[in-house]
């Protein structure tokens, strides 16, 4: 059959190329919304060996990196998957945040329009950055791993626009098999754009596949239900169960069988006709569930007959003609789901006013997803979604009683997701987790040919030292201490800095001209901020701490020459404990954000610390 190339899918051997696979273990930052007991009572059964409690999963990673890792618990064992991926060059992956006020009146001084950066823009709009090319070979990695995932019985739903979708179904027909594909829906987003030179664009297509040919589906669960005049017409007579109308309990051919011979004063083989009577199907459901239970079970075509004849399920006619099987309108599901879906639509400025609206790019309804979970997942099942943005997927899987995980690579979509799940009444616990250190340490060994201390002052434009233990660069006077890759900066590793720094003033050529040492960190330990600020006020140096970012992990970023090293926060907390009560009273006392990188038009509407706060959690 035809084939969809792009530069780079087949090696010299004419092999097909498939998609890096890092396997890396997941790091659990944090479980939310779980209580004291329910966390012992987990520890008990793990140290009993018994297997772990199911939690949910948030993940914040990369997918080249999170859906490899997840094979080894999970292929074979998803059962629907929805992805939401960047499909349009110039599509916008920002963010827009509200700074509140101080004054209580619960309105906004000011939306900040967050820009992603550059690490989330690579991963997301520059995919297309190599051109066409880039873009499918990155798709197919991705559906490549997916379908591994993916459950015999499971189905996969790919949200693309008419920018990608025909190059999307292509790859995607390669991957799942042609013989897979089963609906491109086409939802309308909204009733109408504006567009001065070509026609409004306002359709999305949703790809519909299957791994193979037995999948769930749950059509009456999101059927659209039919208006009273609509049910009136179909089911035109009546008794005293309501309305019916008389179907046909024959087939086509005669038959030398039960199903040949008369029944009562019928015989349907003079017309070349047998009797079939329902067996299997909604309706033979309906009929056991409501009227003759054991129904389907019943094997002989005169007993069935007879059954639904004794129950009066059937329709004897006056004029002789063949009874026929009575089909309530009680029993019509609605119009079967087709494959345009006009409601419900996007959101736009004069439709934000829903509850779940974030102001999140590319958010889709709630009702959207719960059409697609309903009709291709049963309670219980697994759904996936590594795009999932404001959250969407998560929280309709939640409400609906399905089991999820959930993975993006921006912080944003992590945090926005997180704080939208937790404003789920009765949400189940959940993890938030990451691939943390693995990750960098897969970053250093295969990608990364200079020493990482090195590369990280190159980076940082200082000067690399050598002949001490803790002091490993300097950089306008101060000295520059780089913390490990696989595990975060410790108040000890801090004070064996400060030992050093201390032991070398004043004396050889590298001492240093300030009383100043910046610490840049992957990860920095929880007690380490507040700690080191103490500290450097008895020792009289002046510490920073600086975050090393992911951006250094992406040959691109450092390229681009945009590679920024953050100061950290820092939170005071006062603690009261109440012995008298067995609790503890916290209170914040201030936040204090480093102006570096902070527009100065947030600066100067922020009158008060606690405007920077988003959420705030105790573990």
């Amino acid at each position: 059959m035809p084939e969809l190339l792009w530069a780079g899918k087949y090696d010299e051997h004419h092999q097909i190329i498939g998609p890096p696979r890092v396997s890396l273990p997941f790091q659990t930052i944090e479980t939310v919304n779980q209580s004291a007991q329910e966390r012992q009572t987990a520890l008990a059964a793990r140290h009993a060996g018994h297997a772990p409690q199911w939690r949910n999963r948030l993940i914040w990673g990369d997918k080249k990196y999170v859906l490899p890792s997840l094979l080894a618990e999970f292929a074979g064992k998803v059962d629907l998957i929805y992805i939401d991926p960047p499909f349009a060059t110039g599509a916008n992956f920002g963010y827009q945040a509200q700074v509140h006020p101080d004054n209580g009146n619960g309105k906004a001084q000011l939306k900040l329009d967050y820009q992603p950066n550059l690490i989330e823009e690579i991963a997301y709009r520059d995919t297309w950055g190599g051109g066409l090319d880039t873009y499918l070979k990155w798709m197919f990695e991705t559906l490549t791993f997916l379908r591994e995932l993916l459950a015999e019985s499971g189905s996969i739903y790919v949200h693309c626009d008419d920018t990608a979708s025909h190059y999307i179904k292509a790859v995607m027909d390669g991957v799942f098999g042609d013989m897979n594909f089963q609906n491109d829906l086409i939802w309308r987003r909204a009733i109408s754009h504006n567009d001065s030179r070509r026609y409004g664009r306002i359709l999305d297509s949703i790809l519909f596949y299957t791994k193979s040919g037995e999948w769930v589906w749950n059509g009456d669960a999101i059927a659209d239900p039919k208006s009273p005049e609509e049910l009136l017409a179909a089911y035109p007579s009546s008794d005293d169960r309501g309305n019916y109308r008389a179907d046909n309990m024959t087939g086509a051919g005669a038959s030398s069988g039960e199903s040949g011979k008369p029944w009562k004063s019928y015989d349907v083989t003079s017309r070349n006709r047998h009797w079939a009577p329902p067996m299997t199907g909604r309706y033979a459901e309906f009929i056991e569930r409501q009227f003759i239970p054991g129904y389907r079970n019943i094997q002989g075509v005169h007993d069935r007959l007879d059954a639904l004849d004794a129950c009066g399920l059937i329709h004897h006619p006056r004029n002789g003609v063949w009874p026929g099987l009575k089909r309530y309108a009680d029993s019509d599901a609605g119009n079967s789901p087709q494959t345009l879906i006009l409601e419900p639509r996007g959101f736009t400025n004069f439709s934000a006013g829903r509850g779940e609206y974030s102001n999140y790019p590319t958010q889709k309804p709630e009702a959207l997803l719960e059409r697609i979970i309903k009709a291709s997942s049963n309670p219980g099942d697994l759904v996936l979604d590594c795009f999932v943005g404001s959250g969407t997927t998560a929280a309709v899987a939640e409400k609906l009683g399905r089991r999820w995980i959930a993975a993006d690579l921006g912080r944003f979509a992590i945090s926005t997701t997180r704080k939208r799940l937790l404003a789920i009444p009765d949400v189940q616990p959940f993890q938030v987790q990451n691939l943390g250190r693995y990750e960098r340490q897969a970053w250093q060994q295969v990608g990364l040919e200079l020493d990482c201390q090195r590369f990280i002052l190159e980076l940082y434009h200082a000067t690399p030292l050598t002949g001490y233990q803790w002091l490993h660069g300097s950089k306008a006077g101060r000295m520059v201490h780089i913390g490990a890759v696989d595990a975060p900066v410790s108040l000890d590793d801090v004070q064996k800095v400060v030992a050093e720094f201390r032991a070398i003033v004043g004396s050889g050529a590298d001492a240093p001209t300030t009383n100043g040492v910046d610490i840049l960190g992957w990860d920095f330990a929880l007690e380490a901020d507040t700690e080191a600020k103490e500290l450097a006020h008895r020792e009289g140096i002046n510490i920073r701490l600086r975050r090393i970012p992911r951006e250094v992990m992406d040959p691109r970023a450092v390229a681009a020459g945009d590679v920024r090293f953050f100061e950290l926060a820092s939170l005071s907390i006062d603690r009261q404990a109440d012995q008298a009560q067995h609790g503890v009273t916290l209170t914040l006392d201030s936040f204090i954000m480093p102006p570096e990188g902070i527009p100065d038009q947030v600066r100067e509407k922020v009158t008060h610390w606690s405007q920077w706060i988003d959420y705030w959690a105790v573990d």
